[in-house]
This record gives structure tokens, sequence and C-alpha cells, in this order.
């Protein structure tokens, strides 16, 4: 594989509060390999990533709730620390929604890719995804945007009770108010009630089509649209076990060809004119057998390290080279490689590795993340069992499941249910729950 040009440093940049986020352990280690310089701008304090080899210098982030503004400050005090052109990776839908923003005034410090307008900012907001994907005829679930609490029990119930409700920008829901950014509603009571946190949440809540989950049924595919739009460095892969089960994050993942995920993401891409990093995230509907897309991240998801192929190309390394105007290598592809995030999946870590695999955070030529994990990790999670423990009661933002009986007679609706949705007007950026499933 053609080197690097070790000459222009990489900025990682992430608004979230995760300290279990391995996608930016894996972007370090990528193109930290490769001698590029790496500079990180997250909050790391407890978090295993700074204690990657591969990290040239932790910046300060943003403050908590930061605004674009805010957010253009700590870049702009990166760049000058940095004094050179530099590639800039948002790593969380919150900073790429940023980086859209400010693009103009960060192209003197910064190199980006030639995205147009305010597209990622579209398609990270799951209302505005639903009437992208009808205007290109990508399938997606029927999907509702209520005006009131009524429409919303409504709409649950003529969608067909349990239904999935997302908040539509959830990179701006507040920590420590118990709201998810996606939940199974399984009542119009619950409707109603989850309707009412909209201020809350601050955005817009949509109520989805629910497809259930199920072997075979959960895909995802990385790519990047380089500079011609030609999608590069990625490739569909299947989740085999997602945290928490059935609908988070991909926990292990396996490399699969798949030809019909293949091109609903190339004419995706495509037909919006996209360029960058990009993850979607799909189901097979179990009735029609057809795909829908559920998710579109504008940036690395967390597992992007699953797709490296014979070349060593992955879509972070794929950025940097067409950014400084290197040749992307013609790699083949790996089918059958995994990749296991071991504190979510510790059991698969045990079991001989059927192929070619890589963990999230072990690394034999970067151990000190790895070592750190398990002890964060087992911190974690005890102080989260004192908290339950202590309280006596779930977590506030567990999930309800109360037994639904349809015995009431179906209220009136607006129909038909349509996605169409006007576009919602800026908001400001602020960052999700700590802990929550971050990436794919």
């Amino acid at each position: 594989m053609p080197l690097l040009d070790i000459r222009v440093p990489a900025v990682l940049l992430r608004v979230d509060r995760n300290p279990f986020h391995h996608g930016t352990l894996g972007a370090v280690r990528s193109l930290g390999r490769t001698g590029v310089e790496v500079h990180v701008v997250a909050d790391l304090a407890g978090s295993p990533v700074r204690g990657s080899r591969y990290v040239t210098r932790l910046h300060l982030p943003p403050p908590p709730g930061a605004s674009t503004a805010e957010i253009a400050a700590t870049l702009r005090r990166v760049a000058a620390r940095i004094a050179r052109p530099a590639v800039l990776i948002p790593m969380d839908d919150a900073s790429a929604v940023a980086v859209g923003r400010l693009r103009e005034e960060l192209t003197p410090s910064y190199l980006l890719p030639q995205q147009p307008g305010a597209l990622a900012e579209r398609v990270a907001d799951k209302a505005e995804l639903a009437a992208v994907c009808a205007a290109v005829d990508v399938p997606h679930p029927v999907t509702v945007i209520p005006d009131s609490a009524a429409q919303a029990a409504g709409a649950a119930w003529q969608l067909g009770l349990p239904v999935v409700a997302k908040w539509s920008r959830p990179w701006l829901l507040p920590t420590g108010r118990g709201l998810r950014s996606t939940v199974v509603v399984r009542s119009m009571r619950e409707a109603r009630e989850l309707y009412a946190r909209a201020e809350d949440a601050g955005s817009r809540l949509l109520l989805q089509e629910f497809l259930p989950p199920g072997p075979d049924r959960d895909w995802f595919f990385h790519g990047y649209a380089d500079r011609t739009g030609a999608v590069r460095g990625g490739g569909p892969g299947r989740k085999l076990h997602a945290w928490p089960r059935g609908a988070g994050l991909t926990a292990v993942g396996r490399w699969t060809p798949h030809a019909q995920v293949q091109a609903l993401a190339e004419r995706l891409t495509g037909e919006l004119g996209y360029r960058g990093i990009l993850d979607l995230d799909f189901r097979r509907c179990g009735t029609t057998g057809r795909y829908h897309l559920l998710d579109f991240n504008p940036r690395p998801g967390a597992q992007f390290r699953l797709f490296c192929d014979t070349a060593g190309l992955d879509v972070v390394r794929a950025l940097h080279l067409d950014l400084t105007h290197r040749p992307l290598p013609d790699g083949s592809p790996l089918p059958g490689r995994e990749f296991v995030v071991e504190n979510y999946a510790p059991l698969t870590v045990l079991r001989p590795a059927r192929a070619r695999r890589e963990l999230a955070w072990h690394a034999s030529d970067d151990r000190g993340p790895g070592r750190a994990m398990w002890g964060l990790w087992c911190r974690h999670v005890s102080r989260r069992l004192v908290d339950r423990l202590r309280g006596g009661h779930p977590r506030q933002d567990a999930e309800v499941r109360p037994r639904v009986v349809r015995q009431a007679p179906p209220p009136t609706v607006p129909s038909p249910l349509s996605p169409s949705v006007p576009p919602a007007p800026p908001v400001p950026l602020s960052t999700n729950e700590v802990g929550g499933a971050a990436g794919s």
C-alpha cells in the first residue's frame, strides 16, 4: 500500500462523552500505524483510548452542550497549535453536523471532502432521512412525525403496535433526563407520554414501523465516497451480535458480501452526491425480504476496521489518501473477516476465531488500551449495579414493556401516513447520553 502522506496530520473530533467509543481507538491506530500524527479532540478522561501509543496529542474538547461557535473556536485553537493543514475526521454525528456547518470557515486550516451543502446534517436527521429515502426510492420503514400527543397515540395504533420511536436529532439529547435515542413503544400511552418530552429532547419525535429483528436480518455498509463519487474502503457486513441485544451497536460483525446491500448503498450515495465517510444500517423485512435503511451516519462507524482489505485500506485511510491526493490502492475484500468488541461480547473472544478477526481494544502492537479497558469497564459496570441496588428500582431510562391489549377502538389519525416532512430549522448542538450506543 502506498504510504500515507505523513507530513499531513489528522485531527479526530468527538463531541459525545462516551469513554468506551472503540471507533475512536480504531481511527487512532489505523492512521498512527502508518506514521501519521494523530491529534484527538475529545473528552478521554476515564477512557482506554488515551493509553494508545499512537495518540500524538490530546486536545481539550468543546464544553458539554457546545454550540457550533464553541466547536469552531476549539478547532481554531487546535489548528493554531498544529500550525499546518490537517485532515479533520468527525467521529460522531454531532461533530459531523458541526463540521458541515463550518466547512467554509474551516477550509483554510483543515482538509475536508467536498460535501454538498448541509447534506451531512440532512441524512443524520432521522426525520429528514425518511424523506431522502422516499425521494431516491430506497426502502425505509413507514414513518410518521406527529404534531400532538393525540396524533402520536393514534399513529402508534395505525402503524401497528409495537412501533419504534426515535428522536430525529439524537445528538441533542441531554444527559441525565432518562431519554434514549431509540425505544420500542408498546402502548398508545407510551407514545403519548414520549411526545410530551419533545421539549426536553430538543428535536422532533418520529414513530416508525417496527421491523422485528432476527437471524440474518441486521446488516450495515461502510464506505468512503471519494472525489469522483466512487465508494471505496468498505463493504457490506452482517451484525451477528448486538449490544443491547436486538437493537444496539455491533458487538460482533462479519464482512459478508451482499450485492443488494452494496447496490442500495451505492445508489443512495450517487443520487445524493455524497462525499466522505458513511455508515449505513439496514434491516431486512421478514415478510417482504426488502432491505430497509434505518440510519445514515455521516462519519466512521465504530466497527469500521472490520473492512480492512488486502492492501490495508479502510475508510479512514481512504479519506486521508484522497484528501492528500494520493492514489487509493486496489486491494481485495476479505470476506469472513470478523470484528469483536470484547466488553460487549466477552464469550466470543474466548472462542477460536473462524477466520481473520480484529478486536476493538486489544492489539499486540498497542497493549495499553486493552489493559485499561477491562479495569475501567469493570468499575463502570460495578457503579451501575450499585446505583440500581441503592435505588431499588430500574434505571430511569430502562425500557418499559407493558402488556398491550387491543380493546379500545382505534382513534382518528391524519391519513395517509407519509414520511415527507418539511426541513427542520438549524438547532444548536449538544451531546448524547454517555454510555449509550455510539455508532453502529
